[in-house]
């Protein structure tokens, strides 16, 4: 997974760098499993302060469940070898490999922005989502706090929101999200893409064990806050075996519901997976590249809404329809989660809010 590193980035002019102190990543649990040679290599993250001058994004996909996302960082601590973001660090003259996981991005400012552009007459009262470019749960998040400083907004307007994470970290949070949920203004998504350690220790080497992401949806559901799993990505001949036990597993748990994606490789994402086939699974590197190939139409992404979520041809078919048996089997029935619109209220003048 090595790549040359970027030489750096300042955006509008206002960044500045400082480096985090070593400490204790999400993913350092897989030091300590016997059954793997070798422990992961200790990354020091690097974090540069960005002051955006917006922080809603909007975007007209037609296969998406939303039209607004905010993110509070960019790049990502946990590392997954197979995160369709990656390229965007491209944008800032950085790697989109070992500097997409360690020189980050922050915005400490994205509460106060999201305060201004809830607060404007053209606001559309539709469900904001978390997650979509960044993990808003990553280990940063523990001392910058910029997620739950956003939700605090979003909660004191009564906004609906979506949230996808791959870390129990969200369960800091759960106060204000079991507030949110009893309004119906919340639901949550939680990656669950493998539940063997082994394949999670290279996969997704900085994210939490899978069986605490697991314990996450139990412990969200029992506090009214409605969980659906993402199998995603659904690798073939890596995690495509698993498919049925984590819907079970995943069920037994409390999800209202699973969902999956195929994986895509976007632009440097794929010799990037490649190369971490080759070092880990040689066996099979080119039989998985050329499935990902079928899948796709021909490449290694497919951008076309649409198919690029479920993809094409026999074995995006197989694996639909492996999918949905799991689905009917684990009791799931398609329920949407549909979030409330018709309690927002704009954010009270700062003024105001002082007495």
């Amino acid at each position: 997974m090595t790549a040359e590193k970027g030489r750096g980035a300042t955006l509008n002019g206002e960044s500045r760098r400082f480096n985090m102190p070593e400490r204790v990543a999400d993913g350092d649990w897989l030091d300590a499993l016997p059954e793997i040679d070798g422990a992961p290599p200790r990354r020091r993250t690097e974090v540069a302060v960005e002051h955006p001058r917006t922080i809603i994004n909007r975007n007209n996909s037609p296969d998406i469940a939303f039209s607004q996302s905010i993110n509070a960082y960019r790049g990502c601590e946990h590392g997954c070898i197979y995160c369709f973001a990656r390229p965007t660090h491209a944008y800032h003259d950085l790697s989109p490999g070992l500097d997409f996981e360690t020189r980050l991005f922050a915005k400490p400012n994205a509460a106060e922005l999201l305060r201004k552009e809830l607060s404007r007459k053209n606001h559309m009262i539709t469900p904001i989502a978390m997650g979509t470019n960044t993990d808003p749960y990553q280990p940063i998040e523990r001392d910058w706090k910029i997620t739950r400083q956003c939700l605090e907004i979003l909660w004191e307007c009564r906004h609906p929101t979506y949230v996808t994470t791959k870390s129990d970290r969200i369960l800091r949070d759960i106060d204000l999200l079991a507030s949110m949920a009893r309004e119906g203004l919340v639901a949550v998504m939680i990656s669950v893409t493998t539940l063997d350690p082994v394949t999670a220790r290279t996969l997704e080497p900085r994210a939490p064990h899978p069986l605490r992401r697991v314990e996450a949806i139990r412990e969200l559901s029992q506090a009214g806050i409605p969980v659906v799993a993402s199998i995603s990505p659904i690798i073939p001949a890596i995690t495509d075996h698993e498919m049925e036990s984590i819907v079970a597993r995943v069920a037994s748990a409390g999800a209202r519901d699973a969902s999956y994606i195929p994986v895509r490789l976007p632009h440097e994402v794929a010799p990037l997976f490649r190369a971490w086939l080759e070092e880990h699974y040689p066996d099979r590197a080119a039989k998985v590249m050329a499935i990902i190939h079928d899948i796709r139409g021909g490449r290694y992404n497919d951008p076309n809404f649409g198919s690029r979520m479920r993809g094409q041809r026999v074995w995006a078919d197989l694996i639909r329809t492996r999918f949905q048996k799991a689905r009917n089997r684990a009791g799931f029935t398609g329920e949407r989660l549909t979030l409330r619109t018709d309690l927002f209220r704009k954010p009270a003048d700062d003024q105001l809010r002082l007495f």
